[in-house]
């Protein structure tokens, strides 16, 4: 017997309804995971967490790690803002959100940062990883080297943009970590992530979490992050007064939501957390260049950034250099350091007190032309020791309102005798700058400061070609 056709579109009909429904159902059986945590940013201390080791994926979340190697690699001198990428097939075939980039062409490397940062762009993403790195595997070895200095336990990268493939994982804790590493270890850059709008060179691009940023009361970062198989992410951070709260979110149902739940974790994270408190600054990441020279002289990679170094035949053997000239120029070495650098210096042993005595001489016979003769012993009063009074002067003009860091010590002889080497023998370019050493709850940070940011920018970029860590301190302006 034939159907009617009445009777047939219903049939037709209640088979949609039905398919409708299954899919549905599957999308609701598969929808993303939650995680969550909030953090202290100012200690590191959690303060809420659910799910927060629970391996998911990270989405564009991932590009806070391409653009914290990206920061790093510009201070290291590995590269420059200005920079003329090339941009590769790879890059310019990123699916979206993308800036648009094309096979071939170039592109200065600071537009592309504020891509990845504000539109969270993938051809972005990619390009700065290759310009780095060489190859986006080479730069996602670099980046799990750096996460893993980070202590970012259980996370795996992949590719530099965050787009779901096989083994691309972190955690909410991971991320918070990182976005914590972000904030405190380059603050100079940390204004990229809340900006609305910026200049991404071939376009004018609109950050993708500005409505979160402009219904929150202190919020300025960090970034979102959107794939079918992560959900809604979110690392997001705001500061209140002398409070300052990271909240993380992993697994959102739609940027509404996300933004809501956000909102939530973030007022419970002001809430519990103390008015006060004593910055504790996350350690400096600083993972060794991976390039190193083989027997053959060829040059060979671990993955990573890093200048190719090679070398044509043997070393037969290793010249002690020449003592440079020495300028007339001023330090701050007078007789009350040398007796706070030796006062602890006794305590601790004869040897490293002697050793003591002869660096900070040696250093003013280097300023003035003074030439010792006479070492004191490492039992002699500390009073003994005397030495011409020599004054830095510290100028406020030319924006001199910059420094730089050379490691945290466990105690104040070990960062001023740190100073005093490093001012021994970088004297041209530390010229005129105050040593300062600032006690914290984790040691003792060793500073010079009243630098202009180009100072301090190469004398970081000689200190780390010569082996000692360095980074900058300061802001933009």
């Amino acid at each position: 017997m034939k159907s009617r056709p009445g009777q047939l579109a219903l049939r037709w009909a209640f088979l949609c309804i039905c398919l409708i429904g299954v899919s549905f159902a599957g999308s609701k059986s598969h929808a993303a995971p939650y995680a969550a945590m909030v953090m202290d940013a100012r200690t590191g201390e959690v303060l809420h967490s659910r799910n927060a080791d629970t391996r998911l994926h990270p989405a564009s979340l991932t590009k806070m790690m391409t653009l914290y190697i990206a920061f790093q690699a510009v201070q290291r001198g590995e590269i420059t803002l200005d920079t003329e990428v090339k941009i590769t097939a790879n890059a310019a075939s990123e699916p979206p959100s993308k800036l648009g980039l094309r096979r071939g062409q170039t592109i200065k490397l600071r537009y592309l940062l504020r891509a990845a940062a504000v539109k969270s762009a993938n051809d972005a993403a990619t390009a700065i990883g290759e310009a780095i790195s060489g190859s986006e595997s080479a730069f996602a070895t670099r980046m799990n080297r750096t996460a893993a200095a980070m202590g970012m336990r259980n996370t795996t990268f992949r590719n530099a943009h965050g787009l779901t493939q096989n083994g691309h994982m972190s955690t909410a804790r991971d991320m918070s970590i990182l976005g914590r590493h972000v904030i405190y270890d380059y603050p100079q850059y940390y204004n990229l992530f809340s900006r609305r709008t910026a200049d991404a060179g071939i376009a004018t691009v609109r950050h993708t979490n500005r409505r979160w940023l402009d219904s929150y009361e202190g919020g300025d970062g960090v970034k979102t992050g959107y794939t079918r198989a992560a959900g809604f992410n979110l690392v997001a951070s705001a500061q209140r007064g002398q409070e300052r709260i990271i909240a993380t979110v992993f697994g959102g149902a739609s940027t509404a939501s996300r933004n809501v739940k956000v909102t939530e974790l973030m007022n419970l994270g002001f809430n519990r957390a103390p008015s006060r408190a004593t910055l504790k600054r996350p350690d400096m990441v600083a993972v060794a260049l991976p390039e190193t020279v083989q027997g053959n002289g060829q040059a060979a990679t671990n993955g990573g950034a890093g200048k190719t170094v090679r070398v044509s035949g043997s070393v037969s053997r290793s010249l002690r250099p020449k003592m440079r000239a020495v300028p007339d120029v001023l330090l701050a070495v007078n007789a009350a350091d040398i007796n706070s650098i030796l006062a602890e210096a006794l305590s601790a042993g004869a040897a490293e007190a002697q050793d003591a005595v002869a660096l900070a001489l040696a250093t003013a016979d280097a300023a003035q032309k003074i030439q010792p003769t006479n070492i004191v012993p490492a039992s002699a009063d500390i009073a003994q020791v005397t030495g011409p009074e020599i004054v830095t002067r510290i100028s406020t003009s030319g924006g001199r309102h910059w420094g730089v860091n050379i490691g945290r010590y466990g105690s104040r002889y070990q960062a001023e005798r740190v100073l005093l080497k490093v001012a021994l023998n970088e004297m041209s370019t530390l010229d005129g700058s105050v040593r300062r050493v600032v006690g914290r709850s984790g040691g003792f940070d060793a500073n010079f400061m009243g630098l202009s940011r180009e100072t301090a920018d190469l004398a970081c970029r000689r200190l780390i070609a010569r082996g000692t860590p360095c980074f900058m301190i300061g802001n933009e302006g």
